[in-house]
């Protein structure tokens, strides 16, 4: 059999494992219960290059949490290992902080820019590994593929609720009414450009990596865009909505990292070792008590807690004003069990944010133990080096991609009411004599409710 012929079909790019590579299948070609199986050979002479290519993969791959910017390298010279990341930890857990604070005061624009910038990193640093995994420099265009899918996608999602909201002064220019209206067949036209894009590339000799890979940018784009969409959905609920969870998964992964680290002794979950039940408990509590005050002084400003929305006389999406509605206000409760009996005054959104609280404690760092397994089935540690001692911007919001979700069901299934501008630009759609149809059946209702004064 001639190896040399076998090796040759693989990238030059990484001679000295196609070498070892050739000497281990050279040896399992000696072994006497493979000389006859070609296929066995093939099969474990492919998994050895595979595995040695993956550890390649994880030495080249830069990880976050290693580096140390320039101006604290100084500084943390004389220190520990361990103390030296903890201290760079710590400084960029406070500039971060401190961004997201001028954000919130930028205003809802300033933190949907913030939303769509972290979900074009995190869209880039998945799909850096699956492009290093599945080798795309040797695949043609299919990078610009991939990101072709990525602007799509927001196309669909971010359009279709922009039209709903800023419908009503859109639907006044003649010329963007089809865009409006068919919006859904655009984007499903778009997608199936790609679709055909797609099946024009493939090669036979690579056309398997080109389905993984293909899978893998949809569920990249399923952990992101959708996430996104449904973050910058719960901005419109109120800025309250946005900040309490994500502040919340924030307090709970840095608690967990601080009794882990001073406290951590036992150990929580083999996918990622250093997760301690210490970690996870002390966390939790912490951030029970932190989502409870934190939501309590939030539902006292107008600020947080009023729903944005589009204003024509603004012309751009602001925070309207408001009263505070019945969520913000101090209503009595009484909690009565047996013959105790409690009454006490609280705003209903604090009780709502002790759920949301749980579930980031309990359910939430299932987020980051997910994206976990997910580097160590490719032997990395980080996403990517975006933020010196924490990572990639993915491996700081993988937590958030539970949280997301959660809140926007909640909001849905409990808080959530009828959009009258949703309804009003499905009005406007309808035939003019359907209009007026509705007109008078909503005339009838409000007079028959003695809403209108008909005099």
């Amino acid at each position: 059999m001639n190896v040399d012929s076998k090796v040759s079909k693989y990238s030059n790019k990484n001679k000295k494992i196609l070498c070892e590579s050739a000497n281990i299948r050279r040896k399992i070609i000696k072994n006497e219960k493979f000389t006859n199986d070609s296929d066995h050979i093939d099969s474990e002479y492919e998994d050895v290059l595979e595995k040695k290519y993956v550890k390649e993969l994880a030495e080249k791959h830069q990880e976050g949490t290693k580096k140390v910017p320039k101006f604290l390298s100084s500084a943390i010279k004389g220190l520990p290992e361990r103390w030296k990341n903890w201290v760079v930890r710590l400084v960029f857990a406070i500039i971060m902080i401190s961004a997201f604070c001028v954000l919130i005061a930028g205003g809802p624009l300033a933190l949907m820019g913030l939303v769509i910038a972290i979900q074009v990193k995190c869209f880039q640093e998945i799909m850096q590994v699956g492009f290093h995994v599945y080798r795309v420099d040797e695949i043609p265009w299919f990078r610009q593929l991939t990101w072709y899918l990525l602007c799509i996608s927001n196309y669909f999602f971010y359009g279709e609720y922009l039209f709903d909201f800023v419908g009503q002064p859109l639907n006044r220019i003649e010329s963007l009414q089809f865009l409006i209206k068919s919006h859904r067949f655009i984007s499903y036209c778009l997608y199936l450009i790609g679709f055909t894009v797609f099946v024009m590339l493939l090669v036979k000799k690579y056309k398997t990596r080109q389905f993984h890979l293909f899978a893998w940018a949809h569920v990249a784009i399923l952990i992101t865009v959708m996430q996104s969409y449904l973050l910058i959905r719960n901005i419109f609920d109120g800025l309250i909505w946005f900040i309490t969870p994500s502040l919340m998964i924030i307090m709970n992964d840095i608690m967990a990292y601080v009794f882990g680290f001073f406290f951590g002794r036992t150990p929580l979950i083999k996918l990622s070792p250093k997760k301690t039940w210490e970690g996870y408990l002390g966390g939790g509590i912490a951030t029970v008590l932190f989502g409870l005050i934190l939501s309590y002084f939030l539902s006292l400003y107008p600020y947080f807690t009023c729903p944005v929305d589009y204003s024509e006389d603004a012309n751009r999406i602001v925070i309207i004003d408001c009263t505070p509605g019945y969520l913000y206000q101090t209503q009595e409760f009484k909690i009565t069990i047996g013959n105790f009996e409690s009454i006490f005054n609280i705003q209903p959104f604090v009780l709502h944010s002790f759920s949301l609280s749980i579930f980031s404690s309990v359910i939430g760092p299932f987020g980051g133990f997910f994206a976990s397994g997910f580097k160590r089935a490719f032997n990395i540690k980080d996403f990517g080096d975006s933020i010196p001692g924490h990572g990639g911007i993915m491996d700081r919001f993988d937590c958030h991609v539970l949280m997301a979700t959660f809140v926007y069901v909640y909001i849905s299934s409990f808080i959530r009411e009828v959009s009258p501008q949703k309804i009003l630009t499905q009005i406007y759609y309808l035939k003019p004599e359907d209009q007026l149809s509705f007109y008078y059946q909503l005339e009838n209702l409000l007079t028959s409710q003695n809403l209108l004064n008909l005099q």
